[in-house]
């Protein structure tokens, strides 16, 4: 099985120019918890992942407001997967970089999908319940 056959198609995605306020209102509107960053809205070359926590934690909590870009709130170079491999190859990802998204892009570099945590326990012969509680469990594991 490929990342292709789970992933979630054509993600919300906002370039580090947008502020935090626009960036929640996109996972409100999508009812997501995590957009990718984009060099620009064309090339959507991903760049970055900006999350609800990273909103509360990185804005909020050290007072910024709701005009802060984005850019100063996300984790820059996230780790993405390609459309044709194997569903393995995003299990590794999250396990090794502790993320429970995974930006998906095509041969050209651009995000045409993102695979969360979910999208694995969602679709039954995408991995074992034994690899899935491996992930859960890298995913959680103290110390990043």
């Amino acid at each position: 099985m490929h990342i292709k056959d789970i992933m979630t198609p054509d993600p919300a995605c906002c370039t580090p120019d947008t502020t935090a306020r626009e960036a929640a209102g996109l996972m409100r509107e999508r009812d997501c918890g995590a957009i990718p960053v984009v060099d620009t809205r064309e090339g959507r070359r991903p760049i970055g992942m900006v999350t609800d926590r990273d909103l509360a934690v990185r804005g909020l909590a050290d007072g910024r407001g709701p005009d802060t870009q984005v850019r100063e709130l996300m984790t820059e170079r996230p780790h993405a997967a390609r459309d044709d491999d194997e569903i393995e190859t995003v299990r590794q990802v999250m396990m090794q970089q502790k993320v429970r998204r995974v930006p998906v892009t095509d041969a050209g570099g651009s995000i045409i999908g993102i695979v969360a945590q979910a999208d694995l326990a969602r679709h039954d012969d995408a991995v074992s319940a034994r690899e899935l509680g491996k992930v859960v469990e890298a995913i959680s594991e103290p110390g990043r």
